[in-house]
């Protein structure tokens, strides 16, 4: 049982202004794993202005010292890995091999690609007599969700660090633990007080408080689209910047080529993976239609062959997150039987021999483009298949859609993936599994605004001043 009923603030954990708590749940067992305290408005404030007054020394610090700062969280993060993993695996549901692989090393990569930015970043840049230089942009406030919870804190907090901004944490509700280690480990890495802040609590509360709060400069949020337009609203009275990595329906454009079923069915289990609770999962498969019968048989076997079960085991998918995460999952599985979509894999209710926690059947459907499943974010282990007639096809279904976060071409012809690729109207695509911790990652239209990872990162949280004169003889 963990009880983070503390706040971080100017560099000490203290309590909460009003004693008020709340249950986090365990979503493999559903039973009460620990407690935390939820913030109200005036912790809030205290938390900004402790962050307002550490802005002043923090910003002026050297590239050096905080390269020095970011070696010392290194060091201390490398500490506590398993201690992370196996509060992923508590407060989420990952299963133990993602939650201690993919989700803690993606902080770690973060961390390091943030360091590797920093030695060579260009705050100054002369232009003739001027200079342009950048400048960290203040105070930010770092709203984060559960699905990822060390990806997503991460890649705000290293950045907002290297930049000289100072900042306060709103970690998810659903999923508190990993984010309260991770406090943990930036004080013992000596970040000084007021630059790192964080509070627990509600969206409504503390997310509302701190994007309509005078002293905060920025807002950088990570979740759905319809909380991102509300702080988007609630930013706009102070015209303070605000950067969105919001939700997606990705497309996973499989090419018509020999690799075909391998394609299908390496796309199925990746849509599976972390229970399909991805913004950027692949979820609708789009696949030759003359080859479907070919690319139902892969992915059923593909989505048959997912183990479900308790994530401390050897299990490919541990549960969803929450009852009403279940219960919004179950409600898209039957909308697309109720569309006359063709179920191939999966279905509703739990897997076989799971009568508690909050799993969900890896369900595979074969549909159109126009279907509720294909056309709104379900967030979990759905996929939807997808006939094209040609590429040019395939990508006009890509393109349509309110989203553009992600993308996926496959095939065995890298020049015909490439063309794809460059004509999908997405923020980030891979091509046959590429990644790249530098690559900027963010989407077109309703999937948000901003970049995050590697350089263009940094970007959001600087500002730009022209200095004219500055290099005049």
């Amino acid at each position: 049982m963990r009880d983070y009923l503390k706040f971080y603030i100017d560099g000490a954990w203290v309590d909460p202004i009003e004693a008020k708590t709340a249950d986090v749940i365990n979503p493999a067992t559903e039973a009460v794993a620990g407690r935390i305290s939820l913030g109200s408005a005036a912790d809030v404030d205290k938390a900004v202005a402790a962050a307002r007054m550490a802005f002043a020394s923090w910003s002026q610090t050297t590239r050096e010292q905080r390269l020095d700062l970011l070696g010392a969280i290194q060091a201390e993060y490398a500490k506590r890995q398993t201690e992370l993993g196996d509060a992923i695996i508590e407060e989420m549901g990952a299963p133990s091999s993602l939650a201690h692989g993919f989700h803690v090393g993606l902080g770690a990569g973060h961390l390091q690609t943030a360091i590797e930015v920093l030695r060579d970043f260009k705050f100054d840049e002369p232009h003739g007599a001027t200079v342009i230089a950048r400048e960290p942009i203040g105070v930010c406030a770092l709203i984060t969700p559960w699905n990822w919870p060390m990806n997503q804190t991460c890649v705000k907090i290293f950045p907002a660090l290297a930049t000289g901004c100072t900042m306060i944490l709103k970690p998810p509700q659903l999923a508190p633990f990993s984010a309260q280690i991770l406090a943990e480990i930036l004080h013992a890495a000596g970040v000084p007080a007021g630059v790192f802040n964080m509070i627990q609590g509600s969206g409504s509360v503390i997310g509302t408080a701190l994007s309509t709060h005078e002293d905060v400069d920025m807002v950088s949020f990570t979740g759905s689209e319809p909380v991102g337009v509300q702080i988007q609203k609630d930013a706009a009275a102070t015209v303070k910047r605000v950067a969105l990595e919001l939700g997606g329906k990705s497309p996973f454009i499989v090419l018509d080529d020999d690799a075909l079923a391998a394609n299908v069915a390496g796309a199925t289990a990746g849509m599976m993976g972390n229970s399909g609770q991805t913004c950027s999962a692949g979820s609708r498969l789009l696949v030759p239609a003359a080859r479907m019968e070919e690319a139902i048989a892969a992915a059923r076997t593909a989505a048959d062959g997912v183990t479900v079960g308790d994530p401390r085991g050897n299990v490919a998918m541990g549960p969803v997150v929450s009852r009403a995460q279940y219960d919004v999952i179950q409600s898209y599985i039957q909308k697309g039987l109720d569309e006359g979509a063709k179920l191939i894999a999966g279905g509703l209710g739990r897997p076989d021999g799971l009568d508690k926690g909050w799993f969900v059947r890896p369900t595979v459907f074969v549909g159109t483009n126009d279907m509720v499943i294909a056309r709104e974010e379900i967030f979990g282990p759905v996929l939807v298949i997808i006939g094209y007639q040609d590429v040019d096809h395939a990508v006009e279904i890509a393109n349509d859609t309110s989203f553009g976060l992600a993308g996926y071409a496959n095939g065995s012809d890298l020049d015909q993936c490439r063309a794809v690729a460059r004509r999908m109207r997405t923020g980030w695509i891979s091509i046959n599994g590429g990644f790249d911790f530098h690559a900027p990652f963010g989407g077109y239209k309703r999937s948000g605004n901003g970049r995050e990872w590697g350089e263009y990162g940094f970007h959001e949280y600087l500002e730009v001043k022209s200095l004219l004169g500055y290099g005049a003889a």
